[in-house]
């Protein structure tokens, strides 16, 4: 049986272990000196949206915000206080003000927060906690509603409709209140996103999305619902590359992270090969499937700097300028 970057090297079957880098405070998974430079960035969505945001995509719906768009005649019913009495002194009749009607962009963080996260130096749930903590803090500072998912087998936790500054410090203990634990869900969390209403806008899933199950069905669940999605594969170094680092060697137990299930390997230059070839097949795939589904992915190697990821890689790939 070839090893899969679920299983760990271990000597008996054990639950994955808390990170003992773990962040504990806002502070720790985003610090000052990245949040003043996030300050003055912003969420880009790449859909056509009907509304207007941050005065960039203008509704061709009428509403009642404080830009105005348009006259039209007053018909009966219409709330007077839109009348413009200045045209009604000069013309003696009645016309209604229009505004141009602004709608909120939505950002949806989805968390994997199964135990197979819980991996490598740098470890890839910590990282996912980090990088959903700056994303959220840019959609809350430039008032997009931002909700966020986490999700495992049977378990979907959210917290919604947070806007504002001031909500950062509820995303962070939202956040460091998950801990990873068994089998991905990740389907039927799709599922429940998709059938949701949590606005139209951008969507990030942040997982490893190494489901024994696969990850076409869940991705199908979201495909078509009016999101920019992206699908940020995190990744740690030593699932990449087992060999790195003085990585693996020699007669091993592996125990499954999510299952507990138990297999014994030697490893061996044949067996790296052959493990490397399905990580390669396994992140192609999904690489091909999001393309034909106008899904962004991008395999994140939880040793990259969360500030690099930001400013630079994301705002090439389109999602932040």
């Amino acid at each position: 049986m070839i090893p899969t970057p679920k299983s760990t090297p271990t000597s008996a079957p054990t639950s994955a272990p808390k990170s003992t880098h773990a962040p504990k405070k806002l502070d720790d998974l985003l610090d000052s000196r990245l949040m003043a430079k996030l300050d003055a960035i912003d969420v880009v969505s790449r859909k056509i949206f009907a509304g207007k945001l941050q005065g960039e995509r203008r509704s061709k719906r009428r509403g009642q915000s404080i830009e105005f768009a348009d006259f039209r005649p007053y018909v009966h019913g219409d709330d007077l206080r839109f009348v413009d009495w200045n045209i009604y002194g000069r013309l003696d009749k009645l016309f209604l003000k229009m505004f141009l009607e602004e709608e909120d962009l939505s950002l949806i963080i989805a968390l994997d927060t199964s135990a197979s996260m819980r991996v490598g130096n740098p470890d890839a749930f910590d990282y996912a906690r980090r990088l959903a903590m700056a994303l959220a803090y840019v959609g809350l500072v430039n008032q997009h509603r931002v909700s966020l998912v986490g999700f495992s087998a049977g378990k979907m936790e959210r917290a919604s409709n947070l806007r504002g500054r001031r909500k950062a410090a509820d995303v962070a203990r939202w956040l460091l209140d998950r801990e990873p634990e068994g089998a991905s869900g990740f389907e039927e969390a799709m599922r429940l996103v998709g059938t949701s209403r949590m606005g139209r806008g951008v969507m990030i899933t942040l997982s490893d999305f190494l489901f024994p199950e696969g990850f076409e069905k869940g991705l199908a669940m979201v495909a078509g619902r009016g999101y920019d999605h992206y699908a940020l594969q995190v990744l740690a170094p030593q699932v990449v590359d087992p060999t790195r680092e003085g990585g693996v060697n020699g007669d091993l137990l592996l125990v499954d992270s999510e299952t507990g299930t138990e297999v014994e390997i030697t490893v061996t230059p044949e067996l790296l090969r052959v493990y490397h070839d399905r990580l390669d097949r396994l992140c192609g795939s999904l690489r091909n499937y999001c393309t034909r589904r106008d899904i962004i992915h991008m395999v994140v190697e939880t040793s990259t700097p969360v500030d690099t990821l930001m400013l630079e890689f994301l705002r090439k790939r389109g999602l932040l300028r």
